[in-house]
């Protein structure tokens, strides 16, 4: 297998490294396929060889024996209702044997780092940093989570100029301390800054992804990063590539499709970025993926080590020795794509998962999000739990003394290498189609599709959210404010769970304002895709038989809104361009403010909402035999 890797590499020395046509790193990607498996990227020379394991005092049993069981068992019930489709397409067996090992091609070997010690990872929690924030109290909270079990920390500032670098650098000295920063544009000015502290050498990474970001002016962008990769080239431990394949996993990309999308902005950025000065290698060394890493446990595991061997075959594309692969560094984060607000303990459940995930599929950095971030502020309590996980994982669970532990499993084995496949198939599709940039309208389209599925998957309780869709907590109460939540710009609308917590928060200020019989009417925006989940969810909680004979039908292409009074609540349609001047008219702004932004949450009093209502035709949601009192008591659990 290393012998057909180094061809695969051989193939292409004859070619400018950095100027690789489409069309090449696609004829690339057909021979890899020929060869039928991916090289193992990170194995080294020295590795030892494997050793088959043996127990003698178990007679072997063949697929076929374990299949006829299996038959045997189900009493004539289809063997194919126990396989799990994935939302890739892909199909997972109920059970796997050697053989599925000895289809793969080639015994796997253990993907080892290079300069990692076991299985080890840095615990690295992540500040959120607001618009003219200085940062010296989320600097304070960095140095005190280091002092107690963290190894670092993450900044994504939102404003990068305003970052106090010089007090970071006091308290978090740059030489020695790990450090990660998000930032939007001018990566270049910003490493000069952090140089101009007295740091001379810097650890850790900086994220700023023109590319997969759709930044403006991406010539400059793209300059900016050549600077900083030139002003940390002697820096092995600072990573100034950083890319941002959380985007895709926090908008409920595919396993499949995060893989390839990071892959398609490597390699935007493998053949744009080198010039006379900086070679290819220096752009790949300079590189580190991010990615978001959700809840299903052994699908996440498989991802990253797919996207491990892919990488080799990237490199190889571009003209890198196979070992080159080895110097990648993964930053997993948990994601906010599977975070909820209601019955918000089940986030610890999720990131616990997540977390080991990220362990055993061998990130380098690890980043737990705390279980409130998405409606309290930063608080110990929160921050606490959300590091001690990594530190238990480590300190307690040992799970940093095994190099690769998911290794060898006929199952993980195999999807590890069915995602490859795929994903390398997807990949040459966006090549095909130009590649990043060009290619990032079809790439977020894909997205979106994928992201209403899941949507609809909600609302028909196909998909399980635990504490929202099923097993909900009829009796619960909220610690923070429903109504400042939706009110405010911050909270994250790109969640699966959204659409579920937006009707649900705004049913329960519906009745709170009932019972307290305030003399004001509020409109609360649930959004473009809730419209479905709305129907889907209240069918569901019908009798099969009264399911069936209703007619209900939702409008494309409209906004539900939910009009809430004392006396009544009533679901409705608007477009986009209605609900838009009904909020400047309800907010007092005149139409030449091009920068409003309509909030979620309206309030004004009775007699001018029930007007501009009526001005602008909102056109009733109804359900067919049920008021829309009913349709909210039911799907709020009264």
């Amino acid at each position: 297998m290393q012998k057909s890797a180094r061809n695969c590499c051989l193939r292409f020395e004859s070619a400018s490294p950095f100027r690789l046509s489409k069309a090449n790193l696609v004829s690339l990607g057909q021979s890899v396929l020929r060869f039928a498996r991916f090289p193992p990227p990170i194995a080294m020379a020295d590795t030892p060889p494997t050793v088959p394991v043996s127990f003698s005092e178990f007679e072997p049993v063949t697929t076929a024996a374990w299949q006829e069981r299996i038959r045997r068992d189900l009493k004539g019930a289809d063997p194919a209702e126990l396989e799990w489709r994935l939302p890739d397409g892909l199909i997972v067996q109920p059970f796997y044997h050697r053989e599925a090992l000895e289809a793969l091609g080639t015994s796997p070997l253990p993907q080892i780092r290079t300069g990692a010690a076991g299985n080890a990872w840095l615990n690295v929690p992540t500040h959120f940093v607001g618009a003219s924030d200085t940062g010296r109290a989320f600097i304070d909270r960095a140095a005190e989570a280091i002092a107690n079990g963290a190894d670092g920390a993450h900044f994504e500032l939102t404003d990068a100029t305003a970052f106090d670098l010089t007090y970071l650098h006091e308290r978090l000295p740059l030489d020695t301390a790990y450090v990660g920063y998000t930032i939007r544009t001018a990566p270049g000015a910003f490493v000069k800054r952090l140089l101009a502290t007295g740091a001379t050498v810097l650890r850790g990474f900086l994220r700023c992804d023109p590319v997969t970001n759709h930044a403006p002016d991406l010539h400059h962008q793209l300059a900016e990063l050549r600077e900083a990769i030139s002003l940390t080239h002697d820096m092995p431990e600072f990573r100034s590539l950083a890319l941002n394949g959380a985007f895709f996993g926090n908008r409920g990309g595919t396993a499949t499709q995060q893989i390839a999308f990071a892959l398609a902005a490597a390699s935007a950025y493998l053949s744009s970025l080198p010039t006379g000065a900086l070679s290819v290698a220096e752009v790949a060394a300079a590189m580190q993926v991010n990615v978001a890493v959700n809840p299903s446990y052994f699908l996440e595991i498989a991802k990253l080590r797919a996207f491990r061997k892919l990488w080799a075959t990237l490199l190889c594309a571009y003209g890198l020795p196979v070992e080159a692969a080895g110097q990648l560094r993964i930053f997993a984060s948990s994601a906010t794509w599977s975070q909820t607000t209601l019955d918000p303990y089940t986030n610890l459940l999720r990131v616990t998962t997540e977390t080991m995930a990220a362990v055993l599929g061998g990130a380098d950095a690890v980043s737990v999000a705390p279980f409130d971030k998405l409606f309290h502020e930063p608080n110990d309590f929160s921050d606490r739990l959300a590091r001690n996980l990594s530190v238990i994982l480590r300190e307690e669970s040992h799970l940093d003394l095994v190099t690769d532990p998911a290794a060898g499993s006929y199952y993980l084995e195999t999807l590890t290498d069915q995602l490859a496949q795929e994903a390398w198939a997807l990949f040459q599709r966006i090549e095909a189609q130009g590649g990043m940039p060009s290619a990032l309208g079809l790439m977020m389209q894909e997205l979106l599709v994928v992201a209403q599925q899941q949507f609809k998957d909600i609302a028909t309780g196909e998909k399980v959210v635990v504490g929202t869709n099923r097993f909900q907590d009829p009796n619960e109460t909220f610690d923070y404010n429903p109504k400042k939540l939706l009110r405010s710009r911050e909270f994250d609308a790109t969640r699966a769970a959204y659409p579920t917590e937006v009707l649900r928060l705004a049913t329960a200020l519906h009745f709170q304002r009932r019972e307290k019989k305030h003399k004001r009417a509020a409109v609360v925006l649930l959004g473009p895709h809730t419209n479905q989940m709305i129907l889907e969810s209240f069918l569901r909680l019908l009798p099969a038989e009264e399911r069936a004979a209703l007619d209900a039908r939702t409008p494309d292409g409209k906004l539900s809104v939910l009009f809430s009074s004392p006396e009544a609540a009533t679901l409705m349609y608007a477009t986009p361009d209605q609900f838009g001047l009904f909020a400047r008219v309800v907010c007092h702004v005149s139409k030449e403010d091009h920068d409003f932004i309509p909030p979620h949450l309206l309030t004004a009093d009775m007699a001018t909402m029930q007007e501009a209502i009526a001005l602008f035709g909102f056109e009733e949601f109804t359900v067919q035999g049920y008021s829309t009192e009913d349709v909210l008591a039911r799907l709020q659990g009264r």
